[in-house]
Formats: C-alpha cells, sequence, structure tokens
C-alpha cells in the first residue's frame, strides 16, 4: 500500500526519514549531515521519485524509489 507522503503529520514523516538515512548500510560512509539528508528525501517524495510504502504482511513502513515499487501498487 503506498501512503502519501503530504497525508502525514509533519514529525512523523521527519522521524520516518530521519529513521531510513541513518539506518545501517545506508550512509556508505557519507558525512553528509543528516538535514541535509532529510532535506533530499523530502525532495525525492515531492518530486515522485521516492515514495512511502505500507507492507501489510509485515506491517512495516519504508521509504523507496517509486521504480522499485510493483507496478501493481500504482492501480490501487
Amino acid at each position: 500500500m503506498l501512503i502519501p507522503y503530504d497525508q502525514l503529520e509533519a514529525d512523523t514523516l521527519t522521524r520516518l526519514i530521519e529513521d531510513f538515512v541513518t539506518r545501517d548500510g545506508t550512509d556508505n560512509g557519507d558525512e553528509t549531515p543528516l538535514e541535509t539528508r532529510v532535506l533530499r528525501v523530502r525532495h525525492a517524495l515531492s518530486k515522485g521519485q521516492a515514495v512511502i510504502f505500507f507492507d501489510l504482511d509485515s506491517q512495516q513502513c519504508q521509504l523507496m524509489l517509486k521504480h522499485d515499487v510493483p507496478k501493481e501498487y500504482f492501480d490501487e
């Protein structure tokens, strides 16, 4: 299920993005400040390049690049 980013509370969206950009394996030695990484993700969401995907089976929410999401989720 896709969750429109603009329907989340601002604090919830910020926490989701911060969790995503600070996960193990996501920095790959990148020393970019947290605020900059958060802004990049916000920009990708606003441009439709990234989406918030909620997996009903695992009950987990994750950020994904739009092209990585199976097409059937865009037909809902």
